[in-house]
């Protein structure tokens, strides 16, 4: 039976891929058979005339393994908007069925899947004559979240926002990874210690800027998957 957790960020551009990578960096580096998913990715780049899904480019490069490009990623878009709109200008709308259909698949191939999530967790995917949330397809895959969050100023507002808004769509929070932290920075430490006070969510791992490694116990990290 496959194991999956689903990373989620506090806002975009949050470094939810960078840590991502380092999970799935970890899992390989244990022995296992980790895999990387993603339902839509918005801002892809154009190569040889290849749309290219550069998160699970990334991902795969980091964690030192062949890359799959698209298999990874049920949508792709190049507009770099919200999936939603991306997907409105494209004419290529998101359909929960098709998400579905592709984690499952992708459940059959791997042992331990980390799905990462699009821009923050209030992330809409389609809202025309559907509406699909970011929150939508976690519940849809029955998955817990990890919290992906700044280290700095302004975090605890944010970190704390994401957390209430995951818990009142009944979504469990396994943990939060600060991201950019510096061990020797008042604020850091400081904003750590008052996150874990105001949402009772533990930091399960602080990663530094151009980290290269997730400084976690690997047993740790594999008790955070649950069976899906």
């Amino acid at each position: 039976m496959s194991k999956g957790i689903f990373v989620t960020g506090t806002n975009t551009d949050i470094g939810k891929t960078f840590v991502t990578a380092l999970i799935v960096k970890k899992l390989i580096g244990s022995g296992l058979n980790p895999g990387y998913y993603k339902a839509a990715l918005s801002g892809g780049t154009i190569a040889n005339g290849v749309l290219k899904a550069g998160d699970a480019d990334y991902v795969c490069a980091v964690a030192g393994v062949q890359p799959e490009t698209n298999s990874l990623v049920s949508y792709v878009y190049e507009t770099a908007v919200s999936p939603h709109l991306a997907a409105k200008i494209e004419e290529l709308p998101i359909e929960i069925s098709k998400i579905l259909d592709d984690f499952n698949k992708m459940k059959t191939r791997f042992d331990f899947l980390t799905v990462e999530g699009s821009g923050g967790i209030v992330c809409p995917l389609r809202l025309d004559k559907s509406k699909i949330m970011l929150t939508d397809v976690i519940k849809a895959f029955d998955l817990d979240i990890i919290i992906v969050a700044a280290a700095g100023l302004g975090t605890i507002n944010s970190t704390v926002l994401t957390v209430e808004y995951a818990r009142q769509n009944k979504i469990n929070i396994k943990g939060i990874i600060l991201n950019e932290y510096e061990d020797d920075n008042f604020l850091h430490v400081d904003n750590k210690k008052q996150i874990e006070f105001l949402t009772g969510v533990p930091v399960i791992a602080c990663v530094a800027h151009g980290g290269t490694d997730l400084e976690m116990d690997p047993q740790e990290l594999i008790n955070l998957y649950r069976e899906v």
